[in-house]
């Protein structure tokens, strides 16, 4: 009788490994269980899949959404990372992965940052309104001064922010591209943002 946890997880690495088949990954070992060698050629894909959908996830997400195990999910990272297949850089306390060469370390830089969710608000309210103080943005998102200054340095700090007259959004253009075209991977204040935003950029679907 098939086991239906190992069904829930066969069937979303399948999903997945269909969106990352198109560069075939050769190198993972293989088992005597024709089912078990199966499962485990579908993770490489799998990853894949899911980064080009999740740019920027960190570890402990990319694990639990693909429903892997800790050492399955480092070993196939790892063998991933050495192929050139996915890029990684350390945000932080996380490690983050991309499909590889997709992105600009700017832009690897702002999925992570879209990926929090006090930044990623911050910069939703300021691409619909531009706030004139950090306790008015911090009032629109009910988070404290002090949590909004503190992220408003780092925003700064990366050219993502510019609080020279008023908090404003540097580069909106690519900061709408990522929210719009990754926008379900991020969480409903997105979703909603794109559902009205998506005709204000032209997203290259090539």
């Amino acid at each position: 009788m098939t086991d239906p946890v190992d069904e829930r997880k066969r069937t979303t690495l399948r999903r997945f490994a269909a969106l990352g088949a198109s560069a075939p990954f050769v190198g993972i070992a293989s088992g005597d269980d024709p089912d078990e060698e199966e499962s485990r050629s579908e993770v490489p894909n799998a990853i894949r899949g899911y980064l080009s959908t999740t740019p920027g996830a960190h570890f402990s997400k990319l694990r639990d959404d693909l429903q892997l195990g800790t050492g399955e999910t480092q070993h196939h990272l790892r063998a991933l990372i050495e192929a050139e297949a996915i890029d990684s850089r350390r945000d932080g306390e996380y490690r983050r992965f991309f499909p590889a060469g997709r992105f600009s370390n700017f832009e690897q830089v702002t999925l992570g940052y879209l990926r929090r969710e006090t930044p990623r608000g911050m910069l939703i309210e300021l691409l619909e309104s531009p706030a004139e103080t950090g306790s008015e943005l911090a009032d629109r998102l009910s988070v404290s001064r002090a949590t909004v200054s503190n992220y408003a340095g780092e925003l700064e700090e990366i050219g993502l922010l510019d609080r020279s007259d008023r908090y404003v959004v540097e580069r909106p253009e690519t900061v709408l591209t990522l929210l719009v075209r990754y926008a379900d991977s991020f969480g409903p204040d997105a979703v909603a943002f794109a559902s009205s935003a998506d005709e204000l950029i032209r997203v290259d679907r090539s």
